[in-house]
């Protein structure tokens, strides 16, 4: 490497890189492994009945937590940061509805998806235009939503997912994860994982010159 190239990882023979290859490969089957019993372990997680309440506003008018199923069984809730004094969304979660794609699959496997945020309705409509997003957006200004399942923790907002499954009336609470619980679902955060500079963070443990910069910055 001179002084003029960019960072970059060492450049070896086509066996020694296989070589590195092999071993890499080798963790990268545990870990796919792994991932499929936590997967099998959250599929049988417990769960628990909400005896509460909850009235969303929505662009098509008042909605309870029911309502959000649209007839499916399963919903999922992406807890999308706009605390009420905000002008905008946050960063990140703009991101990650923003790389959202085609979800109809979990229409076909009777799931639901809708994101919630704390801010007035008025505010995640002008910034939903502004976005061009045609997900559906619901505001728990006004309700205990956000407290309840800790996504508004000592008055501050943190983004998460939350998981309902539907038994004729009732609806219970199966699954929530928070901050960097959440990354996986983004495929961007994958792309980059399989990249030499990875996210480019600096959290990440990578060479000394490898191009870092802050989380949220």
């Amino acid at each position: 490497m001179t002084a003029q190239d960019p960072a970059h990882p060492k450049i070896v023979s086509k066996d020694e890189w296989q070589a590195a290859r092999g071993v890499l490969l080798a963790h990268e089957k545990d870990l796919t492994k792994h991932q499929d019993q936590v997967s099998a372990e959250r599929r049988r997680l417990p769960m628990v009945k909400i005896e509460k309440r909850y009235t969303f506003n929505g662009s098509e008018g008042k909605r309870s937590l029911p309502d959000l199923f649209c007839a499916h069984s399963q919903l999922i809730i992406y807890h999308f940061m706009f605390d009420p004094a905000w002008e905008d969304g946050c960063m990140g979660c703009t991101g990650f509805v923003n790389d959202l794609g085609n979800l109809s699959e979990l229409q076909a496997r009777k799931t639901q998806f809708a994101i919630i945020s704390r801010a007035p309705l008025e505010k995640l409509i002008a910034y939903k235009t502004r976005m061009g997003w045609e997900r559906p957006w619901y505001s728990s200004f006004d309700t205990d939503f956000n407290q309840d399942f800790q996504v508004t923790v000592d008055g501050g907002e943190r983004h998460g997912l939350s998981v309902f499954f539907r038994i004729a009336d009732d609806i219970f609470h199966t699954y929530s994860t928070y901050k960097r619980g959440c990354e996986s679902l983004s495929d961007v955060y994958r792309l980059l994982d399989l990249t030499p500079y990875g996210r480019q963070e600096d959290w990440e443990d990578s060479p000394s010159g490898w191009p870092q910069r802050p989380t949220y910055g």
